[in-house]
């Protein structure tokens, strides 16, 4: 049995690899990492966002295949919605961010690793001068290690909404077995999570030159990436609206 349906799984993995290189994956992890300072930090990030992904993707992929869940059409471009203006919500963050550090002729703050975090955000309240670079959110929660942690997972939890549904319908036309498109959903996801974890890596890499060279490199490397998060998620957002139909009687929708 599991050598009829070892093929099956190493697609899932390799499926899973592939999906990472989604344009809306690479611009929103293009976007985090525009601010990490190390390599390392890059690779967590990448790491949490394919685990949150793969979260998702087993509660609504397996539930889909374990019931027989039919995922209506204003369901799932809901779900993708929800993608696009997190897509927007983070390159409007970021720019902010960038603003409010060339206003004051600074580097912005960059994100550090989870166990390196509260340290850093007490380093930073501790001069009022600065305090402001933190946004609401560090300024609440920052000196929590899980909290530094749970941004990218929750970033990965949201992308997933989009995918999940395709995911288990490819399963279920290839593999009746709930069992092994369990397995298959698994393998995906941490086909995901190396795929993310690659990219983040690499695109870390063109950040971290700029920040060690000079400011303003690194401020319109930002700038670009927030700007082709916001741009590509209102793209998304309106395709989906209008285009597909989001707000009619009668929506238009292709997991895909």
């Amino acid at each position: 049995m599991f050598a009829s349906a070892f093929p099956l799984l190493l697609l899932g993995f390799s499926l899973g690899m592939r999906h990472a290189t989604d344009a809306d994956h690479v611009i929103a992890v293009a976007t985090v990492v525009s601010r990490v300072r190390s390599l390392g930090t890059a690779l967590l990030i990448g790491a949490m966002w394919g685990v949150g992904h793969t979260l998702t993707l087993m509660v609504i992929g397996g539930a889909i295949l374990l019931f027989g869940l039919v995922v209506p059409p204003h369901v799932g471009l809901a779900m993708e919605l929800a993608v696009a203006l997190m897509l927007i919500g983070l390159g409007v963050y970021h720019l902010a961010r960038l603003y409010r550090a060339v206003r004051r002729g600074e580097p912005p703050a960059p994100d550090v690793a989870p166990v390196e975090h509260a340290a850093h955000v007490a380093h930073v309240a501790h001069h009022d001068g600065h305090r402001h670079d933190l946004g609401w959110a560090d300024r609440v929660f920052g000196g929590s290690r899980v909290y530094a942690s749970l941004r990218p997972l929750l970033i990965g939890v949201v992308h997933g909404l989009a995918g999940s549904a395709a995911v288990a319908l490819l399963v279920l036309t290839t593999v009746r077995d709930p069992r092994w498109g369990i397995g298959y959903i698994a393998l995906f996801g941490v086909g995901t999570i190396a795929g993310m974890t690659l990219i983040t890596g690499v695109l870390a890499l063109p950040f971290a030159y700029a920040r060690a060279r000079t400011s303003g490199i690194h401020y319109a490397f930002g700038a670009v990436a927030s700007l082709l998060s916001v741009g590509f998620g209102l793209f998304l957002a309106y395709d989906i609206s209008f285009g597909s139909g989001l707000f009619t009687a009668n929506p238009q929708w292709t997991p895909g």
